[in-house]
């Protein structure tokens, strides 16, 4: 199972849209605990494309039995690094700090000079928490 999105420039509101979708996709396969830390950290991505690029995003989220994968591609060849804030940056600054707490695995893939970068994040099924079939 897999979903597919286009977000454009500065389109905060396609945020919400993105996180919908995923929650539509694992709705079926996945427990209440999975799904919201899936959302969670896919708006951190999303949201960091959208405010720390100059162009849109590609999203893309695949689901086995096993796993999810999330995807954000975007058009800059900027690694991202995860910080601690300091008390005085608001809520600002955790979105790569929740990632590397909370997926089972995560990264930054560069792509073609230019083209920019994929930032993406997985949760596995083998730690007991995410994809259990059946109830919960």
């Amino acid at each position: 199972m897999r979903i597919s999105r286009s977000v454009r420039r500065a389109d905060l509101k396609a945020v919400g849209e993105v996180r919908r979708a995923l929650r539509e996709l694992m709705r079926h396969r996945c427990r209440t605990e999975a799904t919201d830390v899936a959302e969670l950290l896919i708006t951190e991505l999303v949201t960091n494309a959208l405010v720390h690029t100059d162009r849109g995003a590609e999203v893309s989220a695949s689901l086995t039995a096993a796993r999810l994968r999330v995807e954000v591609r975007d058009h800059a060849a900027r690694r991202p690094r995860p910080y601690v804030p300091t008390a005085d940056d608001g809520t600002h600054g955790r979105g790569l700090v929740l990632v590397e707490a909370l997926a089972d695995d995560w990264g930054v893939d560069a792509l073609a000079l230019g083209a920019g970068k994929v930032v993406w994040f997985e949760l596995d099924g083998r730690h007991e928490a995410p994809y259990a079939a059946g109830p919960a």
